[in-house]
């Protein structure tokens, strides 16, 4: 696994902010097996997800990226990849994402503050929907939230999410509130105060989503 770590030094007032950047890139784990640093597991039912290193000419920072690869159909049932380390509270992070497949879904997403299967928050992106929404999972249960200033139900936020192409999914997430953008432009935010204490970052698939990742990146401030 290659994994990049810069330390910067932000002024601000009263002094200095620091700030850690950690991106996984995937281009030195072995292609065809599961990336190191990172654990598998699923939420919900079906079959576990599969996730594998590959070779990817168009790679954001090539050579590899990794793959969700299995196609189980299974409605409630959401693939996860979650890096051992950091935990963190407050921070942004970061994916390059490519829908690739999917009758049932082709959804891509960030999870953070995960405790287990069965407790993180995640952001997705939906290739088929056109839509991006940002959910809380609580003891299983997946329950969508909805953007501030919005009525309450709401679902995300309609946008176009292109298959086949790269994009850049980024939430921010500071105390309570969450804040999402998608190829560089700010969608919505959402408060929520289910899960404040620190927990692990990786990525998430749904259903029959096969997938492709690359450049995660977490930022945190210190």
């Amino acid at each position: 696994m290659r994994i990049l770590i810069a330390l910067l030094s932000l002024l601000g007032v009263g002094g200095a902010l620091a700030q850690t950047a950690q991106t996984w890139t995937f281009d030195k784990d072995a292609v065809g097996s599961e990336p190191e640093a990172f654990t598998a597991a699923r939420t919900g039912q079906g079959a576990e997800g599969t996730w594998i290193v590959e070779a990817a000419a168009d790679a954001p920072s090539g050579p590899n990226a990794v793959r969700q690869a299995s196609t189980d159909d299974t409605s409630y049932r959401f693939p996860v990849l979650v890096a051992t380390e950091p935990q963190v509270t407050d921070g942004e992070l970061s994916v390059r994402f490519k829908a690739l497949s999917g009758r049932v879904d082709q959804a891509g997403g960030l999870v953070w503050r995960y405790l287990d299967e069965n407790n993180y928050y995640v952001v997705r992106a939906n290739a088929l929907e056109n839509n991006v929404v940002l959910y809380k999972v609580e003891n299983g249960n997946r329950s969508s939230l909805a953007p501030k200033g919005t009525p309450a139900g709401t679902y995300g936020v309609d946008h176009d999410v292109p298959a086949g192409d790269w994009n850049t999914l980024t939430v921010r997430f500071e105390g309570r509130l969450f804040t999402v953008s998608l190829n560089g432009e700010e969608l919505f935010g959402v408060e929520d105060g289910t899960l404040t204490g620190s927990g692990r970052v990786g990525l998430w698939t749904k259903a029959d989503s096969v997938m492709l990742f690359d450049d995660l990146t977490i930022e945190i401030e210190e």
